[in-house]
């Protein structure tokens, strides 16, 4: 029962930090286009951990200035997270953010298995 619970608030979570990062990103991220690939809350639903896939456009800025960029905001996100949760969730969760890189790793196989 707990672990079906956890997977609907991952989800939820997920859902609606995807929307609120496509709407900040222009304004709030330097138009890095993000996508929220998994969301992992811990069993208390105090900490979730946030994977997001980061396209940066141009070479202007890395993706490691973007989720230092993400971690700095990380309050204000959580506080619209909370706006969106508030008839979901009693607490919103404290958010820690990290690169996925899975996509550059099947890219790196995929060049590995070409040669």
């Amino acid at each position: 029962m707990e672990n079906k619970r956890v997977e609907k608030i991952n989800r939820l979570i997920q859902k609606d930090l995807a929307e609120i990062l496509r709407e900040k990103s222009q304004s709030e991220f330097l138009g890095a286009m993000m996508s929220v690939t998994k969301v992992n809350i811990t069993s208390d639903l105090s900490f979730a951990r946030v994977y997001v896939s980061i396209f940066v456009v141009g070479d202007k800025y890395s993706d490691e200035q973007i989720l230092a960029l993400l971690m700095e905001k990380k309050d204000y996100i959580r506080m619209l997270l909370g706006q969106k949760e508030r008839f979901q969730l009693r607490i919103i969760p404290d958010l820690m953010f990290f690169i996925d890189d899975t996509l550059q790793y099947a890219k790196r196989i995929d060049e590995l298995l070409k040669s």
